[in-house]
C-alpha cells in the first residue's frame, strides 16, 4: 500500500521502517525540546500524510526511550483518521527523573498504519451469555 505524505518543513524526516519485518515505521523530530520531568510538549514531526478510507494510523511509544528515560505519549496509542490532513504531532511526556532533551531528527515515535471496520450497533434487552460473564480485571486468576 502506498501513503502519501508532503514535508513541511524542509528537515521533517519521511518515516521509514529501521528493520525488515517492523511493524511500525519511525517518526522524528523537527525541532529541539527539552521536557521537564512531570511534563509534556506537542512534538513536531513536519509532516502530513493521506490515508485511503478504511485505514488509520496509530502512533506509539518507543521501547528504548520508555525504559532508558521514562519518555512516553500521553494519548497512547494517538489515533489518525483518514480524513485527516494535518501536521503529525506526537504528545510527549517525561515520567523520568530527569529534563529529557529532544533534537531535530531524533526519533520519538513509532507509527502503525491499520485496516479497519466501520460497524453498526444494535440496541437490546440482554446480551449473549459467556463462560467469562461480568468477570472484569484480574478475572482469570492468572498474575
Amino acid at each position: 500500500m502506498e501513503v502519501k505524505i508532503t514535508k513541511i518543513k524542509d528537515n521533517a524526516t519521511i518515516p521509514a521502517y529501521a528493520k525488515p519485518g517492523d511493524a511500525g515505521v519511525d517518526l522524528c523530530s523537527t525541532e529541539s525540546y527539552t521536557i521537564k520531568p512531570g511534563e509534556r510538549e506537542l512534538i513536531s514531526t513536519g509532516i502530513k500524510i493521506a490515508l485511503p478510507d478504511g485505514y488509520e494510523a496509530q502512533v506509539r511509544p518507543r521501547s528504548g526511550l520508555a525504559i532508558k528515560n521514562g519518555i512516553s505519549i500521553v494519548n497512547t496509542p494517538g489515533t489518525i483518521d483518514s480524513g485527516y490532513r494535518g501536521e503529525i504531532g506526537v504528545i510527549l511526556i517525561n515520567h523520568g527523573k530527569e529534563d529529557f532533551v529532544i533534537e531535530p531528527g531524533m526519533r520519538i515515535a513509532q507509527m502503525i498504519i491499520n485496516k479497519f471496520e466501520h460497524v453498526s450497533f444494535k440496541e437490546v434487552e440482554e446480551l449473549d451469555e459467556t463462560e467469562r460473564g461480568e468477570g472484569g480485571f484480574g478475572h482469570s486468576g492468572h498474575n
